[in-house]
């Protein structure tokens, strides 16, 4: 089974009268189950391959194809409703909302996504003991730690049990101890619940977890790499 499927997956910015390349056709196939790093400088692609993946942006260009939904030729709605079912983000700036406090951080997306209030609490409850952050449940973000926030972040993403986690740079405003927690966490995932995790990173922290991985210059893919 495959969560992942592009052909000649392009994406061009225009920028004056001339144009920036985030992709140009890229072709990559990452089965389920699967824990991808992506590597590359600033500006190689990954935040875009990532953006695309999550349903954020769309394709200039080629097909894309994730967790069974042909996001190339998605309406607005159907993007909507892959976000929200089927794919959890985690991003390096954490985006929690400083009004809310961890556990109502964690149970929005569920709750946006029509789930009653007592079936996505229990989740949540569940999630931040997982992973040691319900003592933290009733403080707000800008009480946390980096790691704590990065741990409310993953919670939030899990919380309506995507098949597919994105993760980009999710180490980057972490120190070296938090960045390597973070990063057994999102691999004890992927081993243990067997969700298909890709993280775009520059750090090598990554590194020893990977089943799979892809560096990327130019918007190409220039080295692929298994077990």
């Amino acid at each position: 089974m495959l969560d992942v499927v592009a052909e000649k997956l392009t994406r061009i910015y225009p920028m004056g009268r001339g144009e920036v390349v985030g992709l140009r056709e890229v072709d990559l196939e990452i089965p389920h189950g699967e824990l991808v790093i992506i590597k590359g400088e600033s500006g190689s692609g990954k935040s875009t391959l990532l953006s695309l993946l999550a349903g954020l942006d769309r394709p200039t260009g080629g097909s894309l194809v994730v967790a069974g939904v042909k996001l190339d030729r998605a309406c607005s709605r159907e993007l909507t409703e892959f976000r929200r079912k089927s794919v959890g983000i985690v991003f390096q700036t954490f985006n929690l909302l400083p009004t809310l406090t961890v556990l109502e951080n964690v149970l929005l997306p569920g709750l946006l996504a029509g789930q009653g209030r007592r079936e996505v609490s229990g989740r949540a409850v569940e999630l931040l003991c997982r992973l040691d952050m319900e003592r933290r449940a009733g403080h707000f973000p800008s009480q946390l730690s980096g790691g704590e926030m990065q741990r409310c972040a993953i919670a939030r993403a899990l919380i309506n049990d995507p098949s597919l986690i994105l993760a980009d740079e999710p180490t980057g405003n972490l120190d070296s101890k938090n960045g390597t927690a973070v990063v057994e966490l999102l691999a004890g995932l992927n081993r243990e619940l067997g969700r298909t995790v890709i993280i775009a990173t520059h750090s090598s922290y990554a590194d020893l977890y990977g089943t799979s991985g892809i560096v990327l210059k130019d918007g190409s893919i220039v080295e692929r790499s298994g077990r």
